[in-house]
């Protein structure tokens, strides 16, 4: 039983291969596909999730269900994500490459087709974004965002309503305290 838990039927440079180019390719292929797909996660993150959750799969480690070949593809998986993490940080201009740039979707309250078509981001999904950010036409919004890791920022034009609820509750706080402060006043010099 040992011996076909830990017995490798494929060679060990193969199994950390595999892993490694898959990784690359699944970078690639969400490069390509768009920062849409995305979601919340970084590229690199969402490739390590997805591809540590099949690293007993064929794709990854060959025709082997052994300890020892899902130890080493994963280990592989981590290893080439930590030094691809690594040479980013070291090389800002070739992770501003392989991350590509900002789509720029609403400015000034204009949506801009072209960003929206180039991102294939219908009218509705944006107003969905915008919802979820508290603005529910983009005539409210200065500058809303796609970057490229796949969130969203937007930045309002106007205050929003709460802020401006807030501002109101604040005057009358200060006008009740001004009122009060008054009657006080004017009690002591009657008294």
């Amino acid at each position: 039983m040992m011996h076909s838990m830990f017995h490798l039927p494929l060679p060990v440079m193969e199994k950390i291969l595999r892993p490694v180019i898959v990784y690359l390719f699944l970078i690639g292929f969400l490069r390509l596909f768009g920062k849409r797909e995305l979601a919340q996660l970084n590229p690199f993150d969402l490739v390590v999730l997805l591809s540590l959750s099949n690293t007993v799969q064929n794709a990854i480690i060959g025709d082997d269900n052994s300890v020892s070949g899902g130890i080493i593809g994963a280990f592989a998986l981590l290893a080439i994500n930590w030094l691809l993490m690594w040479l980013l940080y070291r090389s800002p201009k070739l992770n501003q490459k392989l991350e590509g740039s900002k789509t720029v979707l609403i400015q000034a309250g204009v949506v801009s087709e072209e960003a929206m078509k180039k991102e294939t981001l219908t009218f509705e999904e944006l107003i969905s974004v915008l919802n979820k950010n508290g603005f529910n036409n983009p005539a409210d919004v200065e500058e809303c965002v796609l970057e490229p890791n796949g969130t969203f920022f937007v930045k309002g034009k106007t205050p929003t309503s709460e802020t401006v609820h807030s501002r109101e509750l604040l005057n009358a706080v200060e006008r009740l305290t001004a009122e009060v402060m008054a009657m006080r006043a004017e009690m002591q010099a009657r008294g």
